[in-house]
């Protein structure tokens, strides 16, 4: 193989160098000198007539190239001035535009501007009806406010409205039914015995015989009696001392003219009890007695203070002994001295004693000197946050938080919680009211009682922090917060059974001096509120006693 291919190397370089040997023959007799430069020429006339043919193409498109640009020039200066035109038509239509925008930006402005005070003047008046709405809810709330929804008493209220009978109907004609034993009037001992003669037809006709039964009725009647006792005591004089000396008359017989204890208690009662008025009391005396007996006006007056004073010791001993009772009830209401504003404070033990205060002022000076001032027991009152600072328990009046809770149902329809609460607190007073004397409370049911309660309290929160109260109307969300912050003192009656759940029985003994105030009107001083306060305590203490003549006691001690 290496032969092989050696050989082949040396022939191509053989043949090539004869090539070269020829090529180098022809150069050196100028042959290829000759070839070569008509070769060229050849070259160079074709190059020529090819650079004349592009020459003529090139004149050719540079006239074409010309007559495209004067084209394009025309055709250029036609499409600026349409431009131009344009332009300027646009410039115009812009100015145009423009002037409208600034136009409009001026009426959008004034719009805006009218829209606003629009809004502003509408957001006004609406605030403004919100503001006479929540005064049309208040007032409202106060006019619609009567003896079921308020403090006010029934006796204030204009137009009561008909009190429902739930009874069903049986259809029987109202009165005693048969088979019902009736309810007869009661036979007194009789102070004069008539015996009726017989018929005419009996005595006349022998087939009558008497009988062992006799028919009694009796005729009640009162007469009034003027009874004068005149005492005489004759005056003996002693010549030597100038001594005039008599017999003595008997106790109360001082005066020309004594009035008995009768007569003082008949118009003692009159004035302070019935509550009519010193002109009327002493009328009705002198019509009764025909004229004989007119009583001056001072004389009137006077009892209640006399009453007043002879009764002090027992009053005392009353006093003394409420400080010991556990619960005890205490209220105050209004009362007009000389014109100006005072108040009555009562007292009152469960089914014991009554004592009613006349105070110049409200407050912690209100209670000096009242049997609250020293109590260590359990207060029944109606949230006067006076009465906290006293005593070591406290019980707040349910009847006047149920007619709370009316109130705000009837003036915030959308709230739930008062509606429930309302519910709840007469479910609980019917729970306590059930149980016997010897029977506690149920401590799961009162834990279920106060869970109730609580969560109730938590809906009301939530509804008042959704929609809060209004700016005049705030007597429903004012309660929520109390009966929250106050809730051992609304509950205390289902822990305790000698607590009762209202307070009813102080605001029975105040309506019955409200009687007296609204007969009176206006005192002259403040002693004789003082001496009516007394006096009250007192008539309250006997009408309490079983078997008891008011009548009688009180004329014994006038006597």
């Amino acid at each position: 193989m290496g032969m092989g291919n050696s050989f082949e190397t040396i022939t191509v370089l053989q043949y090539r160098l004869k090539a070269a040997q020829e090529e180098l023959a022809a150069f050196q007799s100028g042959e290829k000198y000759i070839r070569m430069e008509k070769q060229h020429l050849t070259q160079v006339r074709a190059l020529e007539r090819r650079i004349a043919k592009l020459e003529a193409a090139v004149a050719k498109e540079h006239s074409h190239a010309i007559t495209i640009r004067n084209q394009w020039f025309e055709i250029f200066e036609q499409l600026q001035k349409e431009c131009d035109r344009m332009v300027a038509e646009a410039v115009k239509k812009a100015d145009m535009m423009e002037k409208r925008a600034i136009r409009a930006e001026k009426q959008r402005d004034t719009a805006l501007e009218k829209v606003t005070s629009q809004r502003r003047e509408l957001y006004k008046v609406k605030t403004e009806l919100d503001d006479e709405k929540q005064k049309v809810q208040k007032l409202t709330a106060q006019i619609n406010r009567n003896y079921e929804n308020s403090s006010i008493p029934s006796s204030k209220s204009i137009a009561r409205k008909k009190i429902s009978n739930s009874r069903e109907k049986t259809g029987r004609k109202p009165g005693g039914q048969p088979g019902h034993r009736g309810h007869c009037r009661k036979k007194l001992t009789p102070t004069r015995e008539i015996y009726l003669p017989a018929p005419e037809e009996v005595l006349h006709d022998p087939d009558f015989k008497k009988t062992s039964k006799t028919i009694t009725k009796q005729k009640i009647d009162i007469s009034v009696e003027v009874h004068v006792t005149e005492y005489h005591a004759d005056v003996y004089y002693n010549s030597k001392t100038g001594e005039r000396i008599h017999a003595p008359f008997p106790q109360g017989v001082i005066d020309d003219v004594n009035y008995g204890g009768n007569l003082r208690a008949f118009l003692f009662l009159l004035n302070n009890d019935c509550c009519t008025s010193i002109d009327k009391s002493r009328r009705f005396l002198s019509d009764l007695t025909d004229g004989k007996i007119n009583i001056s006006k001072g004389m009137i007056n006077n009892l209640c203070r006399s009453f007043a004073q002879k009764t002090e010791s027992q009053r005392k001993e009353i006093f003394c002994d409420m400080l010991l009772s556990p619960v005890m009830h205490t209220d105050c209401t209004n009362a007009c001295v000389n014109g100006e504003s005072s108040y009555v404070f009562v007292c009152a033990v469960p089914d014991g004693g009554v004592l009613y205060f006349a105070r110049g002022k409200k407050g912690h000076d209100g209670i000096k000197g009242t049997v609250v001032e020293d109590y260590q027991g359990t207060l029944v009152h109606d949230h006067d946050v006076t009465f906290y600072k006293y005593g070591t328990g406290h019980q707040e009046c349910l009847a006047h938080v149920l007619r709370y809770l009316k109130d705000s149902m009837d003036n915030e329809k959308d709230r739930t919680w008062n509606r429930q609460m309302h519910s709840l607190i007469q479910e609980m007073i019917h729970y306590r009211n059930g149980l016997s004397e010897s029977e506690e409370p149920d401590p799961q049911t009162v834990s279920e009682f106060e869970e109730r309660y609580k969560t109730i309290l938590s809906i009301a929160g939530d509804e008042y922090d959704y929609e809060p109260p209004g700016k005049y109307y705030r007597d429903g969300y004012n309660l929520y917060k109390r009966m929250k912050k106050y809730k051992k003192d609304h509950l205390l009656f289902l822990h305790n059974k000698n607590v009762p759940a209202t307070n009813n029985e102080a605001e029975r003994l105040l309506r019955k001096y409200k009687r007296k105030q609204a007969q009176a009107v206006s005192f002259r001083s403040p002693s004789s509120i003082d001496h009516l306060c007394k006096c009250m305590s007192m008539l309250v203490l006997m009408r309490r006693k079983e078997q008891t003549n008011l009548f009688r006691e009180i004329a014994e001690i006038f006597a």
